[in-house]
């Protein structure tokens, strides 16, 4: 009985080892037959490869999708709306929309015609030149441009930034005339860049200046324009020309004794609490979004009566005087098109054209997310510029998408661009009947209203999540910040510039790696430090490569995974545990790799082969594969040392680890 018992038990093991032989060999068998080689790209022609790669960086929205398979009468009319979109959306215009847009025009009206007195003070310009610039700017974006709810016209770090630059160059009180002329010429220049970005599809270059930049920059540019208007504010006479804080500060503090006139101040104090009460009450309800669009206007009619029937112009109070009566003339022939001005129009006109758009295409953006339509970025460059370029041949200065005013315009309820048409004429029944009405205006109202519309521009919120989210960035915003009111706003916004420059090139040179670790129970491989329940795989270390391999940054990943496996060797060592003799690179996230990043992999495999570990290479994408044939780098390696995935390239390694999982 023993002895069958026995038997039994030895036939009962054999099969169990025959049944685990047969699903160890139906395991490799589909293990085997799962494993995928890397394919190969057919080559391509290089006129069609150079034509993919020009069609995908200037043409990714395939503009010339809805002219295909058209008759030659409709490829017209697609023409003339893509130039003027008016024809299109113009077509379906309705009464209903014009009540909203009609609403929403006079709202931004009232708004924008003591804004652009101010502003054009800014500029260092003569006050009708503001009411110019949202006057004919305007009429020309409702026609070119694409955004419904954007709202044309001076704005005030535009306006700064090209008062200080112009100042440099020509000094406003001692010659107006030509320092007028390069004002014009700058937005000429400024009106041709925007347009050319847009006409060539650049419209990318205006991302290199990143949002954290541009939110110091603003806010920066905020305080700088606060501070500016002390001068109007407190009644001084004698003020720096320098921007900093510490010049304006020191001036205003050296004319305290006898420089500040207390009929100002109190004019001024008293609208600038009015115009923030105002404000408060527009934020905390939606409904009374009017109260603070009206504000401005109310204060400079109420304020210039009390200085004309109190004559407070004699004690001191610094007013307006004469605003110039009359549409824009032509101002063509003051353009600086030869002479020592030219270039330096040129120089001024970029800067402020590309802040300029950078401004409007972000405003742009936001609304038409929150109405759920799509902004065409190159169409609004090219409107942009070609308002420009008429405004500076009608005697206006720089204008653009102005935050204040667009955001009233959207919560007035505006639909179309004919909101910009309604302002545009406000501003020309102004022009025309009204502005002598402004004599009377003091100085101290128009400080008030640019110091309560650019305390929008500092957003503590934007700068606190920026901090939160990455730190680098922050210190491009806080640069930006401090380089506009410690220096100037031309060394700010050089600052802005170099930082986020620098840490493209920073994360391009030094892109990111990662040891792979694999989760447990599955063949997926993770990064072991986002994942701290993956494990290692012994004898093999397995790193990714988290960026494109170009002669910037080759070497250094070169060196990175050589001292990740160094490490490895160490703590290998140190713990008694079997050497490593495989390295895997997973090269998913290789985009690209040019000659210099073959080079860096040649030498790495040379460098490998001393120590005696293997080079094994997992999911290479096309382009990557391709030039690794190109460059016989694969045969070098081995065909058999390339694999579809990282569990392949496992399995390859450590069949062993395979079978016990």
């Amino acid at each position: 009985m023993a002895m069958v018992g026995h038997s039994s038990d030895e036939e009962k093991d054999s099969k169990q080892a025959e049944i685990k032989s047969q699903a160890s060999s139906q395991y490799s068998a589909q293990n085997e037959w799962q494993v995928h080689k890397v394919g190969v790209p057919p080559r391509q022609h290089l006129f069609k490869e150079f034509a993919s790669t020009v069609k995908e960086t200037f043409f990714a929205d395939d503009p010339l999708r809805p002219f295909r398979d058209q008759p030659g009468s409709r490829k017209f009319v697609l023409g003339v709306q893509a130039i003027f979109p008016i024809f299109e959306w113009g077509r379906s215009y309705s009464l209903s929309k014009f009540k909203g847009d009609l609403i929403a025009g006079l709202t931004i009206a009232s708004l924008c015609i003591p804004q652009d007195i101010g502003y054009a003070k800014l500029a260092n310009l003569d006050p009708q030149y503001g009411l110019y610039s949202s006057f004919v700017p305007p009429l020309i974006y409702a026609f070119m441009g694409s955004s419904r709810d954007i709202a044309i016209g001076p704005v005030a770090v535009v306006s700064l930034l090209l008062g200080r630059l112009i100042q440099n160059e020509i000094d406003p009180t001692t010659n107006p005339h030509d320092y007028r002329r390069l004002a014009f010429t700058a937005t000429f220049f400024a009106g041709v860049t925007q347009a050319t970005l847009g006409f060539f599809r650049l419209g990318f270059l205006i991302d290199f200046l990143s949002h954290a930049a541009v939110v110091g920059f603003m806010a920066g540019a905020a305080i700088t324009i606060a501070l500016q208007q002390l001068k109007g504010f407190l009644g001084i006479t004698k003020f720096t020309k320098k921007s900093d804080i510490v010049s304006v500060m020191r001036s205003v503090f050296q004319s305290a004794h006898h420089g500040w006139n207390w009929q100002t101040i109190v004019i001024g104090a008293s609208f600038l609490g009015f115009l923030l009460v105002a404000k408060y009450i527009g934020k905390k309800n939606k409904k009374f979004f009017w109260v603070p669009a009206i504000a401005p206007l109310t204060s400079v009619i109420l304020s210039t009566f009390f200085v004309y029937i109190t004559h407070a112009e004699k004690e001191g109070v610094q007013i307006v005087n004469h605003i110039k009566k009359g549409i824009n003339p032509p101002s063509v022939n003051e353009i600086y098109f030869t002479g020592d001005y030219l270039l330096k129009g040129v120089k001024i006109g970029i800067v402020a054209g590309m802040i300029a758009l950078t401004e409007a295409i972000a405003i742009g953006r936001t609304f038409a997310a929150m109405k759920d339509y799509q902004l065409d970025g190159n169409k609004e460059m090219v409107a942009m510029g070609v308002m420009n370029i008429v405004g500076s041949m009608t005697s206006c200065y720089v204008a653009t998408g102005s935050f204040s005013r667009s955001a009233v315009n959207y919560m007035a309820g505006c639909k179309t661009a004919v909101s910009n048409i309604v302002m545009s004429c406000v501003v020309f029944l102004t022009l025309e009947f009204i502005t002598p009405l402004f004599k009377y205006t003091p100085n101290a109202i128009l400080a008030a209203i640019i110091i309560s519309a650019v305390i929008g521009l500092i957003d503590f919120e934007a700068a606190i999540l920026i901090w939160k989210i990455d730190k680098f960035d922050f210190i491009a915003c806080m640069g930006a910040f401090f380089g506009v009111i410690f220096v100037s706003v031309e060394i700010g916004l050089l600052i802005a510039v170099t930082i986020s420059f620098a840490k493209i090139l920073l994360q391009v040179t030094r892109p990111r790696t990662a040891i792979l670790g694999k989760l447990p129970r599955t063949a997926v491989y993770r990064n072991i430090l986002q994942y701290p329940e993956a494990t290692k795989v012994p004898g093999i270390l397995i790193v990714r490569v988290d960026s494109a391999i170009y002669f910037s940054n080759s070497n250094y990943i070169k060196e990175r995974i050589l001292r990740w496996l160094t490490d490895e060797e160490e703590q290998l060592k140190a713990a008694y545990m079997p050497r490593l003799q495989y390295l895997i690179v997973e090269m998913s996230p290789v985009t690209d790799i040019d000659t210099s990043g073959i080079h860096a992999f040649e030498e790495l495999y040379r460098s490998l082969q001393k120590r005696d570990v293997q080079l094994v290479l997992a999911n290479p994408g096309p382009v990557v594969i391709d030039k690794l044939h190109a460059s016989n780098f694969a045969n070098l390696i081995g065909e058999g040392k390339i694999f579809l995935t990282v569990s392949d390239a496992v399995s390859s390694c450590s069949p062993k680890l395979v079978e016990e999982a």
